[in-house]
């Protein structure tokens, strides 16, 4: 029997998605902003928590837009295109200090007002979209079937003209990553803009007379080859063999990669570097660092950590578990992914001497 229940809408949880509380238990609603009141249609739930559809929104938020998106609220994508974009800024940095502060136990982190994004729609400059009995696009929300998509909005332009020559050639199923220029097939940032303002503010943050910069998880060498002019010497780490072949395609003469085993890798610059001339980037997957790599920063501390992460539950694990050695000097979130839930995030750490 369908159970409808009427819910006060309090807090936004990462992910996207608003709580509220039905006879003492969360009950977690996407496409909803706090403050609003709905009636909601339980769909799954648990001992402890609860997962309910919008009914009806019966009081709505100041905060709430119209999406710009047709396929919004089908499409598994965006998570926030009903949320004014001032206010995704607010619920993403809130995520990020309640990560720190749940997860990794910082009581007052030290966190900086979150860099925007310059487009908040149009900024995507790569999209892989799939292919099944000629329909094109994206999977539903949590349900594994496609959804034909024409054009997505916070896709670049180049991006869309790219899906609808894709569309036009009638392809075979599979999947299909388009792209707003052409290069080597592997990992980059998605954000233009913001992946340079992330860029720039790792730069101001190397101390001066630094003699070594080791970039790990470094794809093709997007922060070593902007920082090359700060240090003597610069050794970029990666398993992906592609990446590596592509960041050393034009490397210079203190520019060195290698591909494979990234934690022996790490230990072995770190056991012969002068610590305190080595500044560390690290950018990991959402996974965060392995065990193994916290293990080596915890026993060889470089006078510089800048942790870069799409994933503030995994990045305040991390600062956690390496912390002992560091002081955390600031994380600063960027919003890489406007309209979704998704959050970059800078942590700034300095050894303790």
């Amino acid at each position: 029997m369908e159970r409808v229940v009427d819910l006060q809408i309090d807090d936004i949880a990462f992910g996207g998605k608003g709580v509220g509380r039905a006879e003492g238990k969360a009950v977690f609603v996407p496409f909803t902003v706090e403050g609003e009141r709905v009636a909601a249609r339980i769909t799954r739930e648990k001992k402890n928590f609860a997962e309910a559809e919008v009914v009806r929104l019966e009081e709505s938020s100041p905060e709430r837009v119209e999406p710009q998106c047709p396929y919004f609220g089908r499409c598994g994508g965006c998570a926030y295109q009903h949320m004014s974009y001032r206010h995704q800024l607010h619920w993403k940095t809130q995520q990020v200090a309640q990560a720190l502060q749940r997860i990794g136990k910082f009581r007052e982190p030290p966190l900086q007002s979150i860099v925007p994004s310059p487009l908040a729609y149009g900024y995507r400059n790569r999209i892989t979209v799939h292919v099944e009995e000629g329909v094109v696009g994206f999977f539903r929300r949590d349900v594994h079937r496609l959804i034909d998509v024409e054009r997505c909005p916070i896709s670049a332009d180049a991006v869309n003209e790219e899906l609808a020559a894709l569309r036009a050639r009638r392809p075979r199923d599979g999947h299909y990553t388009l792209r707003a220029r052409s290069g080597p097939r592997i990992f980059s940032q998605t954000n233009d803009a913001v992946a340079e303002k992330l860029a720039e503010r790792i730069a101001s943050l190397i101390p001066p007379e630094q003699s070594l910069l080791i970039d790990a998880y470094c794809g093709a060498g997007f922060f070593a080859k902007r920082l090359l002019g700060k240090f003597a010497r610069t050794v970029g780490l990666d398993w992906d063999i592609h990446a590596i072949a592509a960041a050393e395609a034009h490397a210079a003469a203190n520019e060195t990669y290698f591909a494979g085993d990234l934690a022996a890798r790490l230990e072995a610059e770190l056991t012969r570097a002068d610590l305190s001339l080595t500044t560390v980037i690290v950018d990991p997957p959402a996974t965060g660092l392995g065990a193994d790599v916290r293990k080596i920063l915890r026993a060889l501390p470089p006078t510089t950590l800048l942790y870069v992460s799409c994933n503030p539950p995994t990045l305040a694990r991390d600062l956690a578990e390496v912390g002992a050695g560091f002081t955390l000097r600031s994380v600063t979130p960027f919003d890489m992914f406007p309209q979704t839930a998704e959050i970059e995030a800078l942590a700034h750490l300095s050894a303790i001497r």
